[in-house]
């Protein structure tokens, strides 16, 4: 019923709970979801400007931003974190954008058995990453895994894979890259099947190659998709924390070598109950989320 029908009888509040009845209906699920969001900032913020630790019950006192100040010059661990948090989230997007995309127009056109093959892809979604972490450390373990066995047959030395400081990061990166890439095929594959068929035509008419046509034509309209896989992936890589616990345990290694800033708050929360300086690590890599995000959805309407 619309403000026009209302008589001239009816209560003020009825014409204006009428006339805002979108909101009205929607607000009970956004202060819910506010709640759950301000409440576990607000708690985490306090405690970053306190000296919380052993206990989140135990006497505490207010320190300011010297947790940031110590967190900030931290080149032991906090900076190295940080690099690897970085450097974990643009290889993994790198590949799994490439190969999404490779995947998603190979998949675009009918073929037969198709259905088979996209199940097959999606597979690696059904299980749960910590699973997923599991089956690869048995894989990859140096002494009696499948992935060693498998190089041996071409002459190839075994490798320390996981339990290598050079090579656990990499070799973590691929695991992410094989589960989570289906999901970009998934995004990608949409987008394509969306889109109109007459641009292509017309460019095969006018003699364009399929390099030509993808370049020019199917990536330009596709972008939008793009970015918004670039997004979910990006954020979701890094906060990355399932495969690198399941794969090297507490402190991302012996050496913390896959030690990312989840990673690292974690440890600090429950192996050595630092609240107040892991508080302040996940307010900045709060901040490194929200500024990640914006810039992604900057570049998404720019793309539009």
């Amino acid at each position: 019923m619309s403000v026009q029908m209302l008589s001239s009888g009816t209560p003020g509040w009825v014409r204006w709970a009428n006339a805002h009845r979108k909101w009205l209906f929607a607000s009970p699920a956004m202060i819910f979801v506010a709640l759950l969001i301000i409440f576990p900032l607000g708690w985490t913020v306090y405690l970053s400007l306190t000296d919380a630790e052993g206990s989140v019950r135990a006497a505490k006192e207010f320190v300011g931003i010297s947790n940031f100040i110590e967190v900030l010059t931290d080149t032991d661990r906090f900076w190295p974190a940080t690099g690897r948090t970085f450097a974990f989230t643009a290889v993994v997007l790198i590949f799994e954008v490439v190969l999404g995309m490779a995947t998603a127009l190979l998949l675009w056109r009918p073929f037969r058995g198709e259905k088979w093959v996209r199940v097959a892809i999606l597979l690696p979604l059904v299980a749960t990453p910590v699973a997923v972490g599991m089956m690869w450390r048995l894989i990859f373990d140096p002494n009696i895994g499948l992935a060693n066995t498998v190089i041996g047959w071409f002459g190839i030395p075994p490798q320390p894979w996981l339990a290598g400081q050079a090579t656990a990061l990499p070799t973590t990166m691929f695991i992410d890259i094989w589960q989570w890439t289906p999901m970009v095929v998934l995004i990608l594959l949409a987008g394509l099947t969306s889109l109109s068929d007459e641009p292509q035509e017309a460019a095969l008419i006018d003699g364009a190659n399929a390099w030509q046509r993808f370049r020019h034509i199917t990536l330009p309209l596709l972008m939008p998709t793009v970015i918004v896989a670039i997004l979910l992936r990006g954020i979701d890589a890094l906060k990355t924390f399932d495969i690198l616990y399941a794969t090297k345990g507490k402190g991302g290694g012996s050496f913390h070598e896959v030690e990312t800033l989840n990673v690292y708050a974690y440890g600090l929360s429950f192996d050595y109950n630092d609240y107040g300086i892991s508080s302040t690590v996940l307010i900045i890599f709060f901040l490194i989320i929200v500024g990640s995000m914006w810039a992604l959805t900057a570049r998404r309407k720019d793309a539009a």
